[in-house]
C-alpha cells in the first residue's frame, strides 16, 4: 500500500483528494493536515510515502513545511516509511499564479510538482510515480521555474525540436563551465538540456533520435555525476550555477 499524508487548508479539498486517490486499491490515505505545523508532525508520527502539499497555507506554508519534514528525515535515523524509504516524496499541489513557489520548493527537496487544476487520473499516477522513487515536473510548471530563475538563458527547445546539436551556448555559461567540470559527455549535455525543459524521457528520445532506454542511461549517469537525486534537483543544478 502506497501510504499519502493529505496537506491543504481547505477541508473541502483534503476530502475530494481522498475520494480520488482511496478509489485505488493500492493507495490509503493515512492522515489529512489543514497547516504546514501539522503536517511536520504528522509526517513524523505516520511515515507516510507521499506528502500532498498545498503551497499557502496558515500557521506554516507548504515550503518550510517541506523543508522541516525533510531535513527532520535526512537527519535523524528515523524509521523508515512502508516503502523501505526513510523519507517521504512530497508532491506540490500548486495553481498558475504562484510560480513565485517554485523554485524555492524545488530547493527545498520536493519530488514533484502538479497543478490543482489537473485530472483525477493525474493524480493518481502522480502519486504512483512519486511513490515508485521517481521525480514528477511538467513541462508547464518547468517553464515557470525557468522564466523565474533564469528567463534570459533558458534553453532553446527550438535546437532540439529540429533535431540539432545544443551548444554550450544555449544553457548558462556557469553551467556549462560545470557540465565539463562535472564530467559530462557531449550526449548528457544534450540530455540535461532538455531535462531542464520538462522534457519526457520519450521526448528527449525523439528530439535526440534516440531510443528512450539509451536516454534512461544517460539521466542515470548525469545524474551521479552531478550528484543530484532526480531530474528535478538536475533542472535546479543548470539554473543556480554561481
Amino acid at each position: 500500500m502506497i501510504r499519502v499524508l493529505l496537506v491543504d487548508d481547505q477541508a473541502l479539498v483534503r476530502s475530494g483528494f481522498r475520494i480520488i486517490l482511496e478509489s485505488e486499491p493500492d493507495i490509503e490515505v493515512v492522515g489529512e493536515a489543514e497547516n504546514g505545523a501539522v503536517a511536520v508532525a504528522l509526517a513524523a508520527e505516520l511515515h507516510p510515502d507521499v506528502i500532498c502539499m498545498d503551497v499557502e497555507m496558515p500557521v506554516l506554508n507548504g515550503i518550510d513545511a517541506s523543508r522541516r519534514i525533510l531535513m527532520s528525515a535526512s537527519s535523524a535515523s528515523s524509521v523508515a516509511s512502508a516503502s523501505g524509504r526513510a523519507a517521504p516524496a512530497i508532491l506540490v499541489l500548486t495553481t498558475f499564479g504562484h510560480e513565485q513557489y517554485l523554485f524555492d520548493a524545488l530547493a527545498a527537496g520536493v519530488s514533484g510538482f502538479l497543478l490543482k487544476t489537473a485530472r483525477a487520473e493525474q493524480l493518481i499516477d502522480a502519486v504512483h510515480s512519486l511513490a515508485a522513487g521517481n521525480a514528477l515536473l511538467g513541462p508547464d510548471v518547468t517553464r515557470a521555474v525557468i522564466e523565474r530563475v533564469s528567463a534570459s538563458t533558458a534553453v532553446d527547445a527550438k535546437a532540439a525540436e529540429a533535431g540539432g546539436d545544443l551548444e554550450s551556448s544555449q544553457v548558462p555559461d556557469a553551467a556549462a563551465t560545470a557540465m565539463t567540470e562535472a564530467g559530462l559527455t557531449d550526449r548528457e549535455r544534450e540530455v540535461l538540456a532538455l531535462v531542464a525543459q520538462g522534457k519526457s524521457n520519450g521526448e528527449i528520445a525523439a528530439a535526440l533520435f534516440l531510443g528512450e532506454a539509451t536516454i534512461k542511461t544517460h539521466v542515470s549517469n548525469l545524474l551521479q555525476k552531478l550528484g543530484v537525486r532526480d531530474r528535478i534537483q538536475a533542472v535546479v543544478w543548470v539554473h543556480t550555477r554561481p
